[in-house]
């Protein structure tokens, strides 16, 4: 055993640190183990492979030289699916897989919309999920609307590597400069163009010069910026890497502190390269003094699944009913998760190893039938963990990328001894530890590849079923994969009932499994289908406490029911639900949930994320709710929200989030997320990614416009989805620090990042959502709001701003929104052309928020290019309000830092 318990936790902590969906690395300034993984529904086409190849090389030279000779591509593995014709040159992958990819390439979500964009919903200077490209933009399709694949590669890498954002704004792609011009959002401003915009009418169309609207006091919706085509400036790759000039990102020097875009709202007006300075991969490199090589390339192609499972038999296993949940669970995974096609064996271990079942490829449930004949009925014996591990390679001849899957409760003081080898072996291990003992040592095993699930004592979570659940081949097509749709559990007296329903919904409803477990006695079981046929084939298996039944074809569409009534005092029931795609070229509704980071200590918050989404469209208006059991068992649950507020990046974005501080104890815990969409509530979304590519709508070449076709845009039409429910399980994460009983009030609020502000006469209108007592939950004491001429002022010296009266503001319940207006006072800046707002949050302990973003309003009225045509009124235009020129509200949105 290893000594000491906080011995045994530090060294978890250690060992959990940094760990990253993302197995990137920066050795001699070379990215290492960088994924491209080619989707399956991507048809067969070896062009691809070569692009790829051709893309990175270029993005290296050009990374190296817009990093000032600090970075470059060093090896890429690039990920071909499955269903793709078998090469001499395809090797087997160990680790890599489509989940982990850093960049994926799959078909456009919809038909012609083949935008580049990165997957990035957490803060500044944190890495972002993955790059998303199209096979027509890798097959340089699509060359003129948005330049060099290859530098576009470098301006995405940006995104997912140090967590910059974009120097431009679709949303506001204009704005009033101290100038008191209107100018196109960019960085730098020495990017030079038109504005203009092209219209048609009778068959003739033209470029005219963009109008002014009324309301905005900005141009025209349709208005754009034409960048010349020769230009001189060599900032910014994150504005419009595509000029020829740009090597650049734009540094403390030349960025542009004005505009709205999206990297000064999300960092604080930092220029991208201040924040890439800030980061880990730019403090451990030096410029190097020769050329970088070429990158190396790996090919992979992935073979069936090897799974072994490694099962502890050992004596405490006998109590809690563990012995009895760890069968229902692997009965669970091998009846329905495991795909057909793939091979399993078997391992009991408890101070000796046996295998219990050679490798069987599943192609039929005889094979399932099989395996579970194999699951132990007995525990006792000490733990050896290595021992275990040792028999699973005896029998498998093929390492690299096959699968452990371990489980194991107790602590094993020569797990250590294994670690080495595993980790040289190609071997993906996944640990599932069931109860606050798991020994430690495994966790350096799956830390580099493979998950950390957990489950407690208290079964009624159905944490340990969840967690095999969730151990689905992360190669397989999403429409073989099986999906949770309930996972419920409770504890009942006799005769008391556990009554619920579960949505099947039309993109769902293949191979569809319902398993029932107990703790005691076999409940009486009653499940209707939507047409209130009553489904009475369960096959019940008394000595494992369970009952289980697979709807034969695809399951009927609509709400099926089930009443399970308990037969002893203090039984735990369950009910599990999983499904597959009803069709192979439908993708199904999807939820994936994680932590922002795997370990953390008090008293920072954690956030907790869940992705809906239907291929890669996100789905919105969902209900979604996390369920975080502590090491105790103790639960909490929490509402996630997709409003963009608070520890949610964007709003209708299809990723839901919160913070979580209601810790009850040092240890693990683990993380459950439950998704519904009512009737008439969840939407697919197809508004723009927030983080797509700049399109080029053209260029100015010896004065005259030369226009690209435009981009193919939808409209953000919102298709309402019918009623689905999901079901997922996130990796376990590790507390710190703790204090024992009530937590002392260390949260402050979170920081408002949506602080909107309009000037109406004399006044200015504030809008913004109401933040926490502790970050996003209760109510904040109070707020102060300040303002300045400056904005750098206010950012830096927010204390010694001009402070507005708001004492007759009474805060609202966290989420709300907010309305405030009042008539600010004379301002210390002399020539002010704008007026500047902040808010800090304070709550009753006298705990500050972080300042909010900086909102505006412009003291003046802008000037549009010159020389307007005189034949067309401005949008909105009217002549009685010649009035609203004495000054102009224009809502701008700046980031704090």
């Amino acid at each position: 055993m290893i000594p000491g318990t906080s011995l045994v936790f530090l060294l978890l902590l250690y060992l959990l640190q940094g760990s990253n969906s993302s197995f990137v690395k920066l050795n001699d300034n070379g990215y290492e183990d960088v994924i491209i993984a080619i989707d399956p529904g991507v048809p067969e086409d070896e062009n691809i492979i070569e692009q790829l190849k051709e893309i990175v090389t270029t993005a290296s030279t050009y990374l190296f030289e817009a990093t000032q000779k600090r970075f470059f591509f060093k090896n890429v593995s690039i990920l071909i699916p499955e269903s793709w014709e078998d090469s001499l040159q395809y090797r087997r992958p160990t680790y890599e897989s489509y989940t982990h990819a850093d960049v994926r390439i799959a078909p456009p979500t919809v038909p012609g919309r083949d935008e580049p964009y990165t997957r990035q919903f957490t803060e500044c200077e944190e890495k972002a999920e993955y790059i998303y490209f199209t096979p027509d933009f890798v097959l340089g399709k699509k060359l003129n609307e948005y330049g060099p694949a290859g530098r576009l590669l470098v301006h995405e890498w940006a995104h997912l590597r140090w967590g910059v954002f974009d120097e431009y704004n679709e949303d506001q792609p204009f704005y009033s400069a101290k100038s008191k011009k209107i100018e196109a959002t960019r960085c730098s401003t020495g990017i030079s163009g038109l504005n203009r915009v092209y219209t048609c009418q009778g068959g003739s169309c033209v470029f005219r010069t963009c109008r002014t609207n009324s309301t905005t006091k900005l141009y025209e919706k349709d208005c754009q910026f034409f960048p010349d085509e020769v230009q001189t400036e060599k900032a910014s790759v994150m504005f419009m890497q595509s000029i020829d000039s740009v090597v650049e990102f734009c540094n403390e020097k030349n960025h542009n502190q004005e505009s709205p875009s999206l990297q000064n709202i999300k960092c604080g007006y930092r220029s991208t390269w201040e924040v890439i300075s800030n980061s880990e991969d730019f403090k451990n490199s030096t410029p190097m003094e020769t050329s970088p090589p070429p990158p190396v390339f790996s090919l992979l192609r992935p073979r069936e699944r090897i799974v072994c499972l490694v099962l502890d038999k050992s004596g405490s296993m006998s109590g809690s009913n563990r012995l009895n949940r760890m069968n229902q669970a692997a009965k669970y995974f091998l009846l329905q998760t495991v795909e057909n096609g793939s091979w399993v064996g078997m391992v009991h271990f408890d101070s000796t190893a046996s295998i219990k079942s050679e490798l069987i490829q599943i192609k039929s449930n005889t094979e399932r039938n099989t395996l579970l004949e194999s699951l132990p009925s007995v525990a006792g014996g000490g733990t050896s963990i290595c021992k275990g591990i040792q028999a699973a390679f005896q029998k498998n001849s093929q390492l690299d990328g096959s699968e452990i899957v371990l489980l194991t409760d107790g602590e094993d003081s020569t797990a250590s001894g294994c670690v080495e080898t595993v980790k040289q072996s190609g071997v993906i291990l996944h640990l599932l530890a069931l109860g606050p003992s798991a020994a430690i040592a495994v966790i350096q095993m799956s830390d580099i590849t493979g998950k950390h699930l957990y489950a407690t004592d208290t079964a009624e979570n159905n944490g340990l079923i969840d967690a095999f659940g969730s151990l689905t081949s992360e190669n397989a097509n999403p429409t073989q994969k099986a999906l949770q749709l309930e996972s419920k559990g409770s504890t009942l007296n006799s005769d008391s009932w556990m009554n619920d329903t579960v949505i099947i919904d039309s993109t769902v409803g293949k191979d569809t499994f319902f398993q029932v477990t107990w703790s005691k006695q076999p409940p009486k079981i009653s499940l209707w289908n939507p047409s209130g046929t009553p489904v009475t084939n369960f096959i019940v298996d008394t000595a494992s406490k369970m009952a289980y039944l697979t709807i034969p074809g695809t399951a009927q569409v609509g709400i099926w029911t089930y009443h399970l009534q308990a037969k002893a005092d203090s039984e735990i029931l369950t009910m599990t639900v999983t499904s597959r795609a009803a069709s192979s070229s439908v993708p199904p509704i999807t939820v994936n949930a994680k932590m922002n980071k795997n370990s953390n200590s008090f008293p920072n918050p954690m956030i907790v994320y869940a992705e809906v989404l239907q291929g890669y469209i996100p789905i919105i208006g969902a209900s979604v709710t996390a369920i975080i059991e502590s090491n105790s068992g103790k639960s909490k649950v929490l509402e996630l929200l997709d409003n963009g507020a608070g520890a949610d990046a964007f709003k209708n974005d299809g990723v839901y989030s919160r913070y979580f501080t209601a810790y009850s104890d040092n240890g693990r815990y683990s993380l459950k997320v439950r998704a519904h969409g009512g009737t008439n509530s969840a939407r697919q979304s197809l508004q723009h990614p927030a983080n797509r590519a700049a399109f080029i709508p053209g260029w100015i070449v010896n004065g005259e416009i030369k226009r690209n076709p435009p981009r193919p845009e939808t409209d953000d039409a919102q298709t309402v989805l019918e009623s689905f429910s999901r079901t997922a399980t996130g990796d376990a994460f590790v507390m710190s620090d703790v204090p024992s009983g009530p937590l002392p009030d260390l949260f402050p609020p979170s920081q408002i990042t949506d602080l909107h502000a309009t000037l109406d006469g004399d006044n200015i209108n504030l809008t913004w959502t109401a933040p926490g007592d502790d970050f996003d939950v209760g109510i904040v004491q109070e707020y102060i709001i300040r303002i300045s001429g400056n904005i750098i002022d206010l950012r830096d010296n927010f204390d010694d701003a001009l402070q507005v009266n708001t004492s007759d503001l009474v805060p609202r319940e966290a989420n709300s929104e907010e309305t405030f207006v009042f008539k600010p006072g004379k301002i210390s800046e002399e020539n002010a052309t704008h007026i500047f707002i902040a808010i800090q949050s304070v709550d009753e302990s006298n705990l500050t928020s972080k300042s909010s973003n900086i909102a505006q309003v412009a003291l003046f009225v802008p000037q549009g290019d010159p020389s307007p045509d005189p034949n067309y009124p401005s949008p909105g235009s009217n002549p009685s309000s010649g009035w609203l020129a004495l000054v102009f509200s224009a809502v701008k949105m700046y980031g704090s830092h």
